[in-house]
């Protein structure tokens, strides 16, 4: 039998009381695969719940994609949440984008940048119960003239928070869940040694078990890879599992955290999979993404931990080498808008 802890979420009830109100969905660069992904996602959706969905970018350019997929998705520009209807589009900057951009096109990077701030302040008046971001491109973002890290670090700054972390999660072709928190993001694997300090150690364990108690699982047991080849062999090779890691992990099962580790890195996500472990922090992040993506590469969620507001996102990129083409699977988005709407129902 499943353990419980590692069961699939149940589906969200038919019922407009177990449903968010307003759900939105910045749409990320409308020269990659987002728009797509969204729509389809939405097509698969629709008859799950009486969701609301604000759809933040270009209306005119969405309209057209719906056309083409043969979606038919009754769209409507967006005035009020009383307005009849459940598929709301918004462009925030009332700006068209041209018909034919290149890939990477800093138009349409500016845009994706504008759509994702204006999805971040909606959550942080209160106006959205959760946001669901579709995919950007860093490179052209930085290109297009914006000091940009990736998402998670655009809206934890916008919401004036520097305690966030990543929360990887899908589940296998049998239903198991992996739930992997990482300790460090995007930085390069040389600075990890020197960045990685008990305080952000101690946040991602935290989150993550908050993680665990937000998606209402009947315990929160995290494990705690090490940095190291087996954990560094006792200091043979390497030293932070010594000196950084382990007095974290040691601090944290003294707070009443049911927490384990320092442990190998090669064998700890085998026995997460099994339902050994609720969720893992991982200290970079090919660590934790690597076995991730082995396992569920088509419906990999990125969540972000520590916001004041839901969001979640496809584990995946812009794939400007099918995009425009019909063929990108919406599985990731699908999975990504199912968890923005799990939490909103538990929260409230």
């Amino acid at each position: 039998m499943m353990n419980q802890a590692n069961a699939m979420p149940a589906a969200p009830q038919n019922s407009k009381f177990t449903v968010p109100n307003l759900l939105g969905i910045a749409l990320g660069d409308a020269t990659g695969v987002g728009p797509e992904v969204t729509l389809k996602a939405l097509a698969a959706e629709a008859a799950a719940d009486e969701t609301k969905y604000l759809l933040i970018g270009d209306d005119q350019r969405l309209a057209r994609l719906n056309d083409q997929l043969g979606l038919n998705l009754p769209l409507k520009n967006f005035s009020r949440l009383s307005d009849a209807g459940r598929f709301f589009v918004v462009n925030p900057t009332g700006e068209l984008l041209p018909e034919n951009l290149p890939a990477g096109s800093p138009v349409a990077a500016h845009a994706s940048v504008a759509w994702l701030r204006d999805g971040g302040q909606r959550c942080l008046r209160g106006e959205l119960d959760a946001l669901v971001t579709a995919p950007v491109n860093k490179e052209s973002i930085i290109r297009a003239g914006h000091k940009f890290i990736g998402q998670t670090e655009f809206l934890s700054e916008l919401a004036g928070t520097h305690r966030t972390a990543m929360m990887l999660l899908g589940t296998d072709d049998r239903g198991r869940w992996l739930r992997v928190a990482l300790a460090t993001v995007h930085i390069a694997i040389k600075s990890v040694p020197a960045k990685l300090t008990a305080e952000k150690v101690t946040l991602a364990i935290e989150l993550a078990a908050q993680a665990c108690r937000d998606l209402g699982l009947s315990r929160a047991k995290v494990a705690v890879c090490g940095l190291n080849p087996h954990a560094g062999e006792g200091g043979e090779f390497g030293d932070e599992e010594i000196t950084t890691i382990g007095p974290v992990v040691q601090v944290m099962q003294k707070r009443g955290f049911d927490v384990v580790g320092p442990l190998s890195g090669d064998t700890v996500f085998h026995y997460a999979l099994k339902g050994k472990f609720d969720a893992v922090v991982a200290m970079y992040h090919d660590q934790g993404l690597a076995p991730l993506k082995a396992v569920a590469f088509d419906s990999g969620i990125n969540w972000t931990l520590g916001l004041p507001f839901i969001r979640t996102s496809p584990d995946h990129g812009t794939a400007y080498d099918i995009a425009g083409q019909g063929i990108a699977n919406p599985g990731s988005m699908i999975a990504a808008i199912r968890l923005a709407k799990q939490l909103a129902k538990n929260k409230r």
